[in-house]
């Protein structure tokens, strides 16, 4: 079977696309970063056919006037007001003369780009209210975006191309979410940008979950990680870790064993208690990464969202503030310069005997010039401490922090580290969970082995039985 490759269009070429089309409508509103969405519909031509209005409210008090106060004006609130306010002055003045053929649509950003006094990264938030047929509700998709590049210029000019990029997907493949998410950044450099959350909501979009949409986000390179709250809904990580001390366990979760839980809530008893470490600030974090999701090769979205259930079940009985991420982070000094970039309070991450025995061996940091030594510089960098949860020997031992041996030229460095209290022993462990292991419990519920249920948290075995979770068989006794 040979397959055709789509041809791509450019930015010019979506802007006119959108511009010659008579069915599409609507305006631009724009705060920061100059108005580039809408000068790339006015550019190519053809604008009056789509521009009902494009206004770039710059001054806050002036915005303030247009959309009411917000706190921070680089926001999804200040977005939401945005395209409140717009959409509904649209409807209200064009429903009775357009509203029959057109489809109307108002897009929005609030961008904060780099300049002279803001020597960092550009970042904001971009979103289109948009109907899927005339007369209809409308849709919504809300965006968050991080640029990269060095100098202002390049900056807005990714967020116009982005923008137009955005228009363009939602009007021309409204119905094809993964479509439109592998659409936003066409035209850009991978490393220019980074799409760290996006939100689908509207009547076209009642059977779209948002944590599939996390989950795409990071399969295709768009960002590194996603992040979902208690209740299921996609968050941004400025929203959940911006100034907070963090404490992770990183696993496959398939399911959620006595050991994984108890891991974790031994790991944070320690962590709460260093004199630095505020505990009404402490976010707690499930991650996996794509490689904990894979099996035989891809990534099962059922498999998934299972998981993410399952955490959902435990996850209150450790914090209120617990959150599962799910990211491309197959080294831990990548997941500590991810989570570094929005706090410097301490971050303490839970992991086990074998997984920090792994985090030892030499072939995985090939890559960079400094090798393990730079790795651990990136991990350990500001406040970082790793809780180690003992293993059972093959000899009938336990393997701890304390008698864990490596490879012999590698000890010192690991006697640093345990010395001045990055690496720490986890205290209070359970000898009888030293040796319950997910994958076991896994194969026990598929085949019908019901001792699978002493491995795992109640609330566990009751969502996994009622709803037929991870491939589950009822025992010949049920």
């Amino acid at each position: 079977m040979i397959t055709v490759k789509e041809n791509k269009l450019n930015t010019a070429q979506k802007a006119q696309a959108i511009n010659f089309d008579p069915h599409k409508y609507g305006t631009f509103a724009e705060i920061g970063a100059g108005q580039e969405v809408a000068r790339w519909f006015f550019r190519v031509g053809g604008a009056a056919g789509t521009v009902a209005k494009s206004l770039s409210a710059y001054d806050m008090s002036v915005s303030d006037a247009i959309y009411g106060k917000s706190q921070r004006y680089v926001s999804q609130e200040r977005l939401a007001h945005m395209l409140d306010h717009e959409y509904g002055l649209l409807q209200e003045r064009l429903v009775v003369e357009r509203g029959a053929e057109a489809r109307f649509f108002v897009f929005a950003d609030t961008i904060a780009a780099r300049s002279y006094s803001r020597q960092q990264d550009g970042l904001g938030w971009m979103g289109i209210r948009f109907q899927g047929a005339p007369g209809k509700e409308p849709n919504d998709i809300v965006i968050h975006a991080r640029l990269f590049d060095e100098d202002n210029i390049k900056q807005q000019e990714a967020v116009g191309i982005i923008g137009v990029n955005l228009i363009h997907a939602a009007m021309e493949y409204t119905n094809d979410p993964h479509k439109i998410l592998g659409s936003l950044k066409d035209g850009l450099e991978p490393w220019r940008s980074e799409i760290g959350m996006a939100r689908f909501s509207g009547p076209d979009y009642t059977g779209v979950d948002n944590r599939l949409m996390g989950l795409e986000l990071v399969k295709q390179g768009l960002a590194r990680a996603s992040l979902f709250n208690a209740s299921g809904e996609v968050v941004h990580p400025t929203q959940v870790l911006y100034g907070k001390s963090i404490i992770v366990e990183r696993g496959s979760f398939r399911p959620v064993t006595h050991t994984t839980l108890h891991m974790l809530q031994s790991a944070m008893a320690q962590f709460t208690k260093e004199p630095n470490v505020k505990n009404e600030k402490v976010t707690v974090l499930f991650e996996m990464t794509l490689q904990n999701l894979k099996d035989s090769g891809e990534i099962d979205q059922n498999d998934f969202l299972d998981r993410v259930d399952i955490l959902g079940a435990v996850g209150d009985e450790l914090s209120e503030n617990y959150h599962v991420m799910v990211s491309s982070f197959a080294e831990y000094y990548r997941l500590a310069g991810y989570l570094l970039r929005y706090t410097r309070e301490p971050i303490g991450v839970a992991m086990g005997v074998p997984t920090l025995k792994e985090l030892f061996e030499e072939k995985y940091y090939e890559d960079l010039e400094g090798g393990i030594l730079e790795s651990f510089g990136r991990m350990f960098k500001n406040d970082l401490r790793l809780y180690v949860y003992p293993t059972g020997g093959p000899d009938g031992t336990t393997v701890k922090v304390e008698n864990l041996e490596v490879d012999t030229h590698l000890q010192g460095l690991f006697d640093y580290l345990s010395n001045n209290g990055s690496i720490r022993g986890i205290d209070g462990f359970r000898e009888d969970y030293l040796k319950l292991f997910s994958r076991d419990a896994l194969e026990k519920i598929r085949c019908g082995d019901h001792t699978w249920e002493g491995m795992v948290p109640e609330k566990v075995v009751n969502l996994i039985k009622e709803r037929g979770m991870l491939g589950y068989k009822s025992s010949a006794s049920e």
